[in-house]
């Protein structure tokens, strides 16, 4: 559509949202809510005419389905809440989060590893110290409620995600490091996520019915993450395998067909526990293969689908945002302010404290810039499927969607701030990059 035509809805919707705030404070939540609806959903539309807002345009749809997930739950619960059903589409749209990410990642990614081990090192110590502990100590000084307070240390012990390069590019900081730290952060999750719940989210859960299983996390991360991000590599890969590469792909990926089919229909059950897990496991590992292939045969008959990835990545976690806050609208209402407030503090405190750290380290300040970022943005989507399949959403799956919103809000912000500002003075350590 003709930029033009979509500029005056920025204004409109704007203008439209503190109506129906008004009138829903007024007591006319009936009137209200619709109209503070279509005025966030119009601004968010509306931002995307303006080059200068266009950043800020993702950030508005994060807060639109929010608002919408409070005055509207039914929009994000197609399904009960719960149901197999439901579960079903959390995870799928979990997934396709992790894929679309994955697409924009490539082995030459991890490659920087090599390049540049100290500044990848202190980025990865940033990364899984600041965030968790700070998560712990801010739901004690909270005295958030134990699974929600669990939650907050959860959505620390995740890695970065796919908004961490989107800001660092924006900022002009070094998204060369960026994305090398995300792509490493990514693999490491299956052990360090498990680790920090063990060591500080279980005196939260000690009253409650959750129990907590090293392997049993492990399993889901790899599930959740690690299949659907490998799937996408496997497209990378095969760009450039040659007719080895290629057949051992193929044969992986058969495998992986027939071990779904054969889990899928209860062909495949073992009698003992244990081997039943490994071979789910092995049928989601190869079936990521088998979906990569396909990936890559879609993109080389049709280019343009990868340029679609980003979106639908950013369309899924708007919607898996709004599937939480729905859920766990309830205890939003009851503890929200306190959650909404350690979480804002939880992303902060970790630009400021990823920026510190790494320049007491002795990083160049772009370099700094960048760890700041991944440090500061968590992989919601992944906190928000972790909690999905421990059947506690609403509550362990809460401060992700809080988190979520906030540092799409900052992260913008001060990637926009950084913009203007630009290092001059000092030149990056390795894993340089150019930004327009």
């Amino acid at each position: 559509m003709n930029p033009v035509l979509l500029k005056p809805l920025a204004p409109l919707g704007a203008a439209l949202a503190v109506v129906g705030g008004a009138l829903i404070t007024a007591g006319m939540a009936a009137a209200g809510g619709p109209l503070t609806i279509a005025g966030l959903v119009s601004a968010a539309v509306g931002l995307t005419a303006y080059p200068a807002l266009r950043s800020l345009s993702f950030t508005a749809w994060v807060i639109a389905a929010v608002v919408t997930a409070i005055l509207q739950p039914i929009v994000f619960q197609p399904f009960s809440p719960g149901g197999p059903h439901y579960k079903t589409l959390l995870l799928l749209l979990v997934q396709a989060v992790m894929f679309g990410m994955g697409t924009q990642m490539g082995l030459r990614d991890f490659a920087g590893v090599a390049k540049a081990p100290l500044p990848v090192a202190i980025g990865l110590g940033c990364q899984f110290t600041i965030m968790p502990l700070l998560g712990y100590a801010l739901a004690l000084v909270f005295q958030l409620p134990g699974e929600i307070a669990a939650g907050l240390v959860l959505i620390g012990s995740c890695s970065s995600g796919l908004a961490s390069n989107v800001m660092c590019y924006i900022a002009r900081a070094n998204l060369a490091l960026s994305i090398t730290l995300t792509a490493c952060a990514t693999l490491m999750a299956p052990v360090m996520t498990p680790f920090w719940m063990q060591v500080l989210a279980t005196s939260f859960l000690e009253e409650t019915e959750v129990k907590l299983s090293f392997l049993g996390m492990m399993a889901s991360i790899v599930k959740i993450v690690i299949v659907p991000t490998g799937a996408a590599l496997i497209h990378d890969y095969l760009r450039t395998a040659g007719r080895a590469g290629w057949r051992i792909t193929s044969a992986a990926a058969a495998l992986g067909v027939l071990l779904s089919l054969g889990v899928g229909l209860g062909l495949l059950n073992a009698s003992a526990p244990a081997a039943t897990a490994a071979l789910s496991m092995a049928a989601w590992i190869l079936g990521g293969v088998a979906f990569g292939m396909l990936y890559h045969f879609a993109v080389t008959a049709w280019p343009k689908f990868a340029d679609l990835m980003p979106l639908l990545s950013m369309a899924g976690i708007v919607y898996v945002t709004g599937m939480t806050t729905a859920e766990g609208r309830d205890n939003l209402v009851a503890v929200g302010v306190v959650l909404l407030l350690a979480t804002l503090l939880h992303n902060v405190l970790g630009y400021a404290l990823g920026y510190g750290a790494s320049r007491l380290f002795g990083m160049d300040r772009q370099s700094a810039r960048t760890v700041a970022i991944e440090v500061g943005m968590q992989n919601g989507g992944m906190a928000t499927g972790i909690a999905a399949e421990m059947g506690k959403l609403a509550t362990l799956g809460l401060p992700a969607a809080g988190f979520i919103a906030w540092m799409n809000v900052t992260g913008s912000l001060l990637a926009n701030y950084w913009r203007r500002r630009p290092v001059a003075d000092d030149a990056p350590e390795a894993l340089s990059t150019t930004n327009p």
